[in-house]
């Protein structure tokens, strides 16, 4: 699955394919999966840690009725899994670029000595179809989350405008 040294003079840890198998395997990418059964529950448990983290804060703000804890509590957490998909959708954006790139930038041992390496037809083969049939799923999914977030949003501002001044 990875690429030896033998193939490619760029560092182990810097091959698009090793970051991609390394990106999949840390905690927080790992459990955005393309199964969208484990990527809902992996949102659910985002939101029930929000709620848990701000229903303090939430309460502290103001003497408020329950729908408008409620509310507020929503925003919260909203905009805090808002946060957590914009670090998957970096992550997962940078790795597919580079999947996709046929050339590939590189660090030898600092900023100052970077290198430019062009892939082999092999290697660019191999990283093109994971890009586009294991990253790029991934990578609609959230977009396709954040346009929901977007409306989610939207009528939550409405709703606590609603209750907040009533007519």
């Amino acid at each position: 699955m990875f690429f030896s040294k033998d193939f490619c003079p760029v560092p182990f840890d810097q091959q698009p394919l090793n970051e991609f198998y390394a990106l999949k395997k840390s905690c927080l990418f790992s459990s955005f999966d393309l199964k969208l059964h484990d990527y809902l529950y992996s949102i659910f448990i985002i939101c029930f840690m929000s709620a848990l983290i701000f229903a303090p804060l939430t309460i502290a703000i103001k003497k408020t009725s329950l729908i408008q804890f409620c509310m507020i509590e929503s925003i919260f957490i909203t905009f805090s899994l808002i946060l957590v998909l914009v670090r998957l959708y970096l992550g997962w954006s940078y790795v597919f670029n580079r999947l996709l790139s046929a050339t590939i930038f590189y660090e030898e041992s600092g900023w100052y000595d970077g290198q430019i390496w062009t892939k082999t037809a092999e290697m660019l083969t191999k990283d093109r179809l994971i890009g586009l049939y294991c990253v790029l799923p991934v990578l609609q999914r959230i977009k396709y989350t954040f346009a929901i977030l977007a409306l989610v949003v939207i009528v939550e501002f409405c709703v606590y405008s609603l209750l907040s001044n009533p007519f």
